[in-house]
């Protein structure tokens, strides 16, 4: 099953000139949902992963099966303000401004290997922010899967800088 196809691109949103890749009709497709997580957990099945990682949001539908298809715990990177515990946070650029995610500061022990996992990777920013907070925390980033890869904007390089694995199941050229 070739998922790029069940994933629907809506012209000129959120601004003109983006082509935004809605993964939601993939979601709404039982067998093609069941695909993008078997892949996703076949990159990863004999990795030594202690932790999955999900950035907000489509990364918590994602990273939440596959924690459960490995059977491993799940963690949740979320916008700041909306985790109720003790939290630490990582601050990164947005194309005007700033934004922070941030985790519960026991979340993710020291030594402990993480899987991050999202829908799509673009610029990197999110991505190398949560990979900076699993690090702050004392974890090791083992890699950080992707639905999507859209290799123009060069995502992929930033996080391979960062001497993390990137694994993607396909790509979307001219984005």
């Amino acid at each position: 099953m070739d998922i790029k196809d069940l994933i629907r691109t809506i012209p000129d949103y959120p601004k003109p000139g983006i082509m935004f890749r809605d993964i939601t009709t993939l979601l709404n497709d039982a067998r093609g949902f069941r695909c993008t997580i078997d892949q996703l957990v076949q990159l990863n099945v004999v990795a030594k992963i202690d932790i999955v990682a999900g950035i907000e949001a489509r990364g918590f539908i994602l990273g939440g099966a596959v924690a459960h298809q490995l059977g491993k715990p799940f963690v949740p990177i979320r916008k700041k303000g909306k985790l109720p515990g003790e939290t630490i946070g990582v601050e990164y650029a947005l194309e005007y401004g700033t934004d922070t995610v941030e985790m519960h500061i026991d979340a993710v022990t020291d030594g402990q290997c993480v899987l991050v996992v999202d829908d799509l990777i673009a610029t990197g920013g999110t991505a190398e922010a949560a990979i900076k907070l699993v690090r702050q925390a004392g974890g090791k980033v083992i890699a950080a899967s992707f639905v999507i890869d859209l290799p123009d904007i060069g995502g992929r390089k930033k996080l391979e800088d960062m001497g993390v694995e990137v694994q993607t199941l396909c790509e979307f050229e001219g984005d």
